[in-house]
Order: C-alpha cells, then structure tokens, then sequence
C-alpha cells in the first residue's frame, strides 16, 4: 500500500499536492473535485488588502475610502462588488463544512497596516490556515534593501497577534540575501515558507499603446529556480518549505519532495490541462513510488537535498564549464 500522508504547517495532510490560490479555487464544486482527485489540501483564491483596506474604511467614511484610493477606485469598487468580504468568508465556511482536507485561506499583501485584523474573522470562518503572499517590488531607488525586508517581518508580527492558525509565508526569490532572510522568517514562527509566488508581469502592446499582462501560467522549465533553493534550504530552517511554481506533473512533484519539500502547490498546470490533469498527476505519484520501492513519503523525503546529494555543489553552483554542464 502506498501511503502519501505527511504533514505541513503543522496540519496533517493525505497527501503531498497542495491546490494553489487561484481562480480554480473560487469555488465549491472545483474544491469538491480536488479532494475527489487526491489533493492534501486547497489554498483558496487570495483576498487582496487593498480590497480589505477599502472595505475597512468605507465603513468609517466613504469619503476617506474614495480620497485614499483615487486611481484604483473603479477597479477596487468592481472587485468587492462581485467578492465581497462577506463572499470570501462564506466560502471557507462552506468548504469547510463539505471538505474533509484542510483548507487554507490566502490574502496577497504588501503592507502590515490596517488589514491584519481581518485575518481574525478568517480564523472564525474555521480556515485551517492562513498563507500570507508578500511581495513588494524592491523598486524604490531610495528604499535600502532592510527597509524592504522589515515589511514581511512586520506583517508576520502583526498577523501573529490577531490569529493562532497556522501561517505560511509565500515569498519570491527577490532578496539580496535569500537563504538569510528565509532563515530569519523561519525564526518568526510562521509554520510555512512556499517558495515561489507568482506575480504580475507587465508587457506592451505595441499596437494598441497598452500594459497588459504577460506570461500568466508557469512552464514546466521553471521549476528549477524553486528547485533549487527548497534543496539548499531543507534541513537549514526551522519551518516547513512547500515549492511552488514550475510543478506541471508528478514527476514535479517528487523532484520537489526528493528536494526536502514538506509540500508541493499545483496551479498553471490544471489550467492548462485541465482539473482533471490532477489524476494524472496523483497516478504518476504512485507508479514512481512503487517502482522504487518506496511506501510512504519518508522513505524518499529530502534524499536529494543539499546536503544529502552526491553532488552539493550542483546546487551551489551558477556557472559551469559546458563539458560539465553535458553541452558540447
């Protein structure tokens, strides 16, 4: 028998694959076919602070609310008319009550002002945990690169005081310093780091003179960037590490878990693929593990890590001679 349960978080999961924040997962019916198909657990669709900063105000005056968001206005009002906050609880409260994994509310922020006390009413809509998605373009040419870093720690600490569910980090790869800063966050105990996030990219359209979004879903050759920092830092930080971004098949996944990843998010794939691709993965899963001879996750969990590989420095390592890289 194959057993795929681990844990994340700190929460029990069936097994590795984790359903990443996205439109995908907006809904009931999609959440109910993800458990049908094995996931561990759903990341549900992100609320946005500005949305929740918005809201917030509103309450106390319109008038602030309007001021404070003169641009973004119209967008910020469509947005909370069709995902109200109200919606978004009762979507965790409605998963919660039809889904036997775990699910886990998201919110994409960029400040830890105002919003963090929202977080509590996500805790009592019974989300079994919180992921925080950080990230702030370090684009400020008079902005150091401290002033910068505070920030994921100030929305840790303010999030911390408001809630006592688990809380994961999900951060890009966007630091001077990352293995540093990754260990520093792992210090603040928050019970996961999911690296990396996808964000938005801008691109122009040279005919009709306007931003528009580009790259939307990952490719499969992206998955060594993530790859690669899950196997440096397993083992090194007190906290958890779940891979995101690149995971398009199960062969994905395991790479991830041989990396030292507790657990591995899914999204661009199932888009591109369809939901129904998640059997495909789960099966490959399977058949990889009974081939080698493996029963549960352990038997393989960051076998292939940094400091368990023959080649450490493959890892290490960012430019190679082309003979040794296999190019000729």
């Amino acid at each position: 028998m194959i057993d795929l349960s681990t844990s994340y978080m700190g929460i029990q999961l069936r097994s590795p694959v984790i359903i990443g924040s996205s439109g995908l997962t907006r809904n009931l019916g999609n959440l109910q076919a993800f458990e049908e198909k094995g996931a561990g657990a759903v990341v549900l669709k992100s609320l946005f602070e500005e949305q929740i900063k918005f809201e917030i105000r509103k309450v106390f005056s319109y008038d602030d609310a309007q001021s404070a968001y003169t641009e973004a206005e119209d967008y910020i009002r469509n947005y909370a008319r069709e995902h109200t906050l109200d919606e978004y609880l009762n979507l965790v409260q409605e998963a919660k009550s039809k889904l036997s994994i775990p699910v886990i509310a998201s919110i994409n922020c960029t400040t830890a002002q105002e919003w963090p006390a929202f977080a509590k009413n996500i805790q009592k809509a019974g989300a079994d945990g919180l992921e925080l998605n950080v990230f702030v373009l370090p684009s400020d040419t008079n902005m150091g690169a401290s002033a910068y870093e505070k920030i994921y720690f100030d929305v840790v600490e303010n999030v911390k005081k408001e809630i006592s569910i688990p809380i994961s980090l999900k951060i890009s790869s966007y630091f001077s310093g990352l293995a540093e800063m990754v260990k520093k966050l792992s210090w603040t105990g928050v019970q996961g780091i999911v690296l990396f996030n996808r964000f938005f990219n801008p691109d122009i359209d040279i005919d009709q003179m306007r931003i528009k979004a580009a790259h939307l879903y990952s490719d499969p050759e992206e998955i060594t960037a993530s790859l690669r920092w899950i196997a440096i830092l397993s083992g090194q930080v007190q906290t958890d590490l779940c891979a995101s971004t690149g995971v398009h098949d199960g062969k994905g996944v395991i790479k991830q878990l041989l990396a030292g990843a507790k657990a591995v998010q899914v999204c661009s794939t199932l888009y591109k693929n369809g939901i129904g691709h998640l059997d495909v993965i789960m099966k490959e899963i399977h058949e990889w593990m009974e081939q080698h001879g493996h029963s549960k996750i352990s038997d393989f969990h960051g076998k292939m890590n940094h400091k368990m590989t023959d080649n450490p420095a493959a890892f290490l390592r960012v430019q190679f001679m082309k003979h040794f890289a296999g190019i000729e």
